[in-house]
C-alpha cells in the first residue's frame, strides 16, 4: 500500500506550506489531482489521509480527489485516444504502441482551502472571548 507513503509526502508538503504562512491557517480541504495511470487507489488514499492527519494541523480537513483519465496521443494518426488500462494500450486506429501520454499520470496538489482567523472573528467567538 504505497498510498501510506504518498500520504506522508502529501502531509509534509502541505505542512511546509502551512508553516511558511504568516498566520497558520485552518485547512479545511486539500484538493488532489490523481491520474488513472498512477496505480493509486483513491479510497486507500482517503483512508491513509484520515488516519495520518489525526491530532495534526490537518485534523478534520477533507481530501478531495479529482481523477484524470489516461489520454495518449498517436503521432501516426495525429489523434488522441483513451487507452483501456489493463486491456488495450495501442492506438485503436493504427495499433501503434502507446508512446505519448498526455494525461493520467498526474499526482499533484491542485489547491488548498483554508481560513485565517481575523481579529473580528476571534472576538466574536465566545470560546476565544473567555480566554481574552
Amino acid at each position: 500500500m504505497h498510498e501510506t507513503d504518498m500520504t506522508k509526502a502529501l502531509i509534509l508538503t502541505v505542512k511546509d506550506w502551512w508553516e511558511a504562512q504568516p498566520e497558520q491557517p485552518k485547512v479545511s480541504r486539500v484538493h488532489l489531482t490523481v491520474g488513472k495511470c498512477t496505480c493509486v487507489e483513491p479510497v486507500s488514499l482517503q483512508f491513509a489521509f484520515e488516519v495520518q492527519t489525526r491530532n495534526t494541523f490537518l485534523e478534520g480537513a477533507e481530501l478531495a480527489i479529482a481523477e484524470t483519465l489516461l489520454i495518449a496521443f498517436c503521432h501516426r494518426c495525429q489523434a488522441e485516444y483513451a487507452p483501456e488500462i489493463g486491456l488495450q494500450y495501442a492506438c485503436p486506429q493504427c495499433q501503434s504502441p502507446m508512446e505519448d501520454i498526455r494525461s493520467g499520470r498526474e499526482l499533484k496538489i491542485d489547491r488548498i482551502e483554508y481560513s485565517v482567523a481575523t481579529a473580528d472573528a476571534v472576538n466574536s467567538d465566545p470560546a476565544n472571548a473567555a480566554i481574552a
